[in-house]
């Protein structure tokens, strides 16, 4: 059975272009409930903590230099099959093969800057969730 909650990360680049109001409204058009929500920033540490299942990428070191080169959205959603359905909204990684309306599509300016995070599987929802939520901050 699939989870009802998602996380989300609303990424440097969306915050700094200023699309984080269209993007919220996006989301909760296509019916997420948001149980937690605050800007934030990471610092390297925690950029680093939570991407570590990439550490051994090429591409870790600047991910984490753009993570944290400014504020991000953090967000718990709340929605049937949300995992699934956030994916669906958000769009490929890669916006060129993002379909026409999706998040990145509309908002992302390539692979690297794609605006937006969502959670791939239930169990990762749950463990990104708790990494910047703590269940008190959860609504």
């Amino acid at each position: 059975m699939a989870s009802n909650i998602t996380f989300t990360m609303l990424k440097p680049d969306a915050v700094a272009d200023g699309h984080t109001g269209k993007i919220l409204d996006q989301i909760i058009a296509a019916g997420f409930k948001i149980q937690a929500l605050k800007l934030t920033q990471l610092s390297t540490e925690k950029a680093e903590e939570f991407y570590a299942v990439h550490s051994e990428r090429g591409f870790f070191r600047e991910l984490v230099t753009f993570m944290t080169e400014g504020p991000i959205i953090a967000a718990v959603l709340v929605k049937d099959n949300a995992v699934e359905d956030f994916r669906k909204l958000i769009g490929a990684t890669n916006p060129a093969n993002a379909e026409e309306g999706t998040i990145r599509k509309l908002y992302a300016a390539g692979i690297e800057r794609n605006a937006i995070h969502g959670s791939d599987s239930d169990e990762n929802a749950a463990i990104e969730a708790s990494f910047h939520f703590a269940g008190v901050d959860r609504f």
